[in-house]
């Protein structure tokens, strides 16, 4: 399999991760693994030489699960090739989870000594994480020295059950365990435990920051969902208010409480999230735009910024963009995808070209970046189609075919965006009522066995599977529920009585008195 031409939204086919000095790339069927771009330690996990093109990394092609490592002659009988699921990379090392729920890292790792005591070590080979055995990696985040995960509570991932843990270089409290102590193993931040009551599901790292987005375990009407930050603060990436550091999670006060969080990521010095009906919030180095020294703020506006600072949206001239999907930061650049994937907007630094708007102008502001790209290869690709339009303009039969393959096109269109607004009010629906966006690996049993939605079996498979306190919540949910039932028909039948009382009092003025 050859490697495809990256543009800039090239995500939207394979999925790419870029930070600081290495690319990673996983192919369209994640069976083949590439890494490309500049090495040091191993961190591309096939040797250590230098790359300037993609090299495919073997040895993720013919491994079976961590559990058949024990057993070399079982694993050579029944070695089945694992899939890739996603991929993250720090500033010197990488990291992979595979279809079984397993991590792997290699590059410059935390190791521990034979006596126990912590340091970085280079490996150019994946290496299994061995203490997550027996448990699903669903997210990794990893910083320059330091890496966060969330992982499933109990052996499978069932949705919404995802506790936090850290390791690695904790000189700036960037672990949130309370204190600076570096840790070689992973280790469970107690305010992302399975007894909080935060519900993990988006993380991110910063060079020394850390920052995690939690919904609220309730079963309340009311969604709440909170970003919290931990680690180094110098440049106010934190967003407290302060430059002071902090070693364990607090919450990000200055962002709305009404909306929900989709999506954030850190830069080396900023953070930024965005919400499910479009504000975008950044905060940290030169007004929240990361590592940018020479921007030309004046006044109010110069310096870092310390509290969460709303994002304008040029298309809407407020501060909603429309169709949000990610966010994603740079050193010194913050990309969104909007549009429901079909938009990008970019902001920060734009050496190098990295706001991919044809030019290398840094920008304060959102611009649209050129997608899809006019490069040589597209102009071909259109001049092409040119032709073959000229071509079969002087043809009856084609252009009568032209004619049902645009009527085609559009029928497409149409049907693309009315699936694009029902994925949106399915994702709201899901979201309010299961207190997490919805995720096809967590589709209900009996819509995934019979394509049809079973309320009553569904229920039933909800409450075999709480534990007493859930049933707890369930209860008091219900209770809340069906009381405003009740109160809402008290209030109706109340309506109905006034307005017959008044249709009989009026009846009765109308009437002679004679009669």
């Amino acid at each position: 399999m050859g490697l495809q031409y990256l543009y800039p939204l090239s995500f939207l086919c394979n999925f790419v991760l870029c930070h600081l000095e290495i690319t990673l790339v996983i192919s369209c069927h994640c069976q083949l693994f590439y890494f490309l771009d500049y090495l040091t330690d191993g961190q591309l996990g096939y040797g250590e030489e230098n790359s300037l093109s993609p090299c495919l990394v073997d040895g993720f092609q013919d491994l079976g699960s961590p559990e058949t490592l024990q057993d070399e002659e079982q694993n050579t009988l029944a070695r089945t090739p694992l899939k890739l699921s996603s991929v993250k990379a720090g500033g010197m090392m990488s990291f992979a989870i595979d279809s079984l729920g397993a991590l792997w890292m290699w590059g410059n790792c935390p190791q521990q000594t034979d006596d126990g005591e912590f340091y970085i070590a280079a490996t150019s080979a994946p290496l299994p994480v061995w203490d997550f055995h027996g448990h699903t990696v669903v997210k990794v985040a990893c910083g320059n020295e330091h890496v966060v995960a969330a992982v499933s509570a109990g052996e499978t991932y069932t949705g919404g059950d995802l506790v936090c843990y850290s390791w690695g270089n904790n000189n700036h409290g960037q672990l949130g365990l309370g204190d600076k102590e570096s840790r070689s193993r992973p280790v469970l931040i107690s305010e992302f435990g399975e007894g909080s009551s935060w519900e993990v599901y988006e993380i991110a790292c910063g060079a020394w920051h850390t920052a995690v987005l939690t919904n609220k375990k309730s079963f309340d009407q009311d969604l709440e969902s909170r970003c919290w930050t931990f680690g180094i603060g110098d440049n106010g990436q934190l967003g407290h208010g302060t430059t002071a550091t902090i070693c364990s999670p607090q919450p990000v006060d200055g962002l709305p409480t009404g909306s929900f969080l989709i999506s954030l990521d850190c830069g080396l010095f900023h953070t930024a999230v965005v919400s499910s009906d479009g504000e975008v919030w950044c905060w940290g180095m030169e007004r929240g735009l990361g590592l940018c020294p020479d921007a030309s703020f004046s006044g109010m506006d110069a310096g870092d910024a310390l509290y969460p600072i709303r994002v304008q949206s040029p298309e809407t001239n407020g501060f909603k963009f429309l169709g949000p999907v990610q966010v994603a930061c740079g050193a010194a650049h913050t990309v969104l995808v909007a549009g429901d994937g079909y938009r990008m907007w970019a902001w920060g630094r734009g050496r190098s070209g990295v706001l991919g708007r044809d030019q290398t102008t840094d920008s304060y502001t959102p611009c649209v970046v050129m997608w899809p790209p006019l490069d040589e290869n597209f102009q071909e690709i259109h001049e092409d189609q040119g032709q073959a339009s000229t071509s079969r303009a002087n043809d009856g039969t084609n252009t009568e075919l032209e004619l049902k393959l645009s009527a085609a096109s559009e029928e497409l269109q149409f049907l693309r965006s009315k699936l694009t607004l029902m994925e949106r009010y399915a994702n709201i629906l899901h979201i309010s009522i299961f207190r997490k966006p919805m995720d096809e690996r967590t589709l209900p049993r009996s819509l995934q066995e019979s394509a049809v939605f079973d309320i009553r079996k569904e229920f039933e498979n909800i409450l075999d599977s709480s534990d007493t306190d859930e049933l707890a919540r369930l209860e008091m949910f219900y209770r809340s529920m069906l009381s405003g039932v009740k109160d809402k028909l008290l209030k109706r039948k109340v309506e109905v009585m006034v307005q017959e009382c008044i249709v009989s009092l009026s009846a009765g003025r109308q009437t002679p008195r004679g009669q």
